[in-house]
């Protein structure tokens, strides 16, 4: 695996954070967490990803062997893209996955096509390559508020929907941390203002629900955490107010919805929306980056929320 050089952040409490690489740096983390010689990773990134994880593992000296638990908030393929081809490398771990989630893992093929009908076929082959499946023997799926031992020390799963209702989130209070997958919204750092992080929702198709997104943000608030970690990306902290930034951004998404739900193909007027919506707040956040700076970082989450707003409309139309 020579030649991966993965770029890591070494955080408090044994945690790292991994640069995966996925689609452009910074935009996409895997998170390694290490207690006393054993180790666990929170998501993978992409196949591509893979080399770059075993890197980090062998900077912390840590062997493939040392690894207890492959941890997956939820199987979208910038987060789980890369675990059936990691699983692969790391003899001793086991895979945590939601129980809705963890069939499509063991059998991708319908993850697959999924995937291909967002992204078309050549795109989804060259961003996730082939999709291994999962060894089902090595599969967990966790209950809603099961403990998991790494080490002696004690990560709780507990489910939250809203971005996706295969999703999962990780209490880990020996740092005062969630790690939130996209359950917590998304913070890039490139971002950052004197006023601290700009975080915003992740309404990518097919499952966003307002209405569990709220819940999912109080579930993770009532962990009293200081940081969330968050796979896009990475460690936040001044979590009322970004709470407060997520349930307003959440409302505003709804309402952009409903505002286009009588139009015939809402897609675009509903991406123009989202471009303004989130422009307009991250000025107002002391911002100073150039409007190309701007769209280069949130061009690719605009398009994904707006496609999941739509799929939400389209839910809501046949629930009539």
């Amino acid at each position: 695996m020579s030649g991966h050089h993965a770029h890591i952040t070494r955080l408090d409490d044994g945690i790292t954070a991994i640069d995966t690489e996925y689609a452009r740096p910074l935009l996409d983390a895997s998170h390694l967490i290490s207690e006393r010689g054993r180790a666990a990773f929170v998501d993978t990134g992409a196949n591509s990803s893979v080399p770059l994880l075993l890197d980090a593992l062998a900077q912390q000296d840590l062997d493939p062997g040392d690894v207890d638990y492959v941890f997956l908030t939820h199987i979208h393929l910038d987060h789980a893209g890369g675990a059936g081809l990691l699983m692969q490398a790391l003899p001793n771990a086991r895979c945590v996955v939601h129980p809705r989630g963890a069939p499509h893992m063991i059998a991708p093929a319908k993850l697959i096509a999924g995937t291909e009908a967002v992204y078309g076929v050549e795109a989804t082959r060259k961003m996730y390559g082939v999709i291994q499946p999962l060894d089902e023997r090595r599969v967990v799926t966790p209950d809603d508020g099961q403990q998991f031992d790494l080490n002696g020390r004690e990560l709780r799963t507990f489910y939250t929907e809203g971005h996706a209702l295969h999703h999962y989130c990780i209490d880990d209070p020996a740092s005062h941390g969630v790690f939130t997958g996209d359950s917590f919204g998304v913070s890039y750092r490139e971002l950052d203002t004197a006023a601290g992080p700009f975080i915003f929702p992740a309404s990518t198709p097919t499952h966003f629900d307002p209405v569990a997104a709220h819940k999912s943000v109080d579930l993770i608030m009532g962990c009293n955490p200081d940081y969330v970690y968050l796979t896009h990306y990475s460690r936040v902290g001044d979590l009322a107010r970004l709470a407060q930034d997520m349930h307003e951004g959440i409302d505003a998404y709804a309402a952009i919805a409903h505002e286009h739900k009588a139009v015939d193909d809402p897609f675009e007027p509903i991406r123009v929306a989202m471009q303004e919506l989130l422009s307009t707040r991250l000025r107002k956040h002391g911002y100073r980056g150039d409007d190309a700076a701007m769209q280069s970082i949130l061009r690719f989450d605009i398009e994904l929320n707006a496609k999941g707003l739509v799929s939400w409309l389209l839910r809501l139309k046949k629930q009539g």
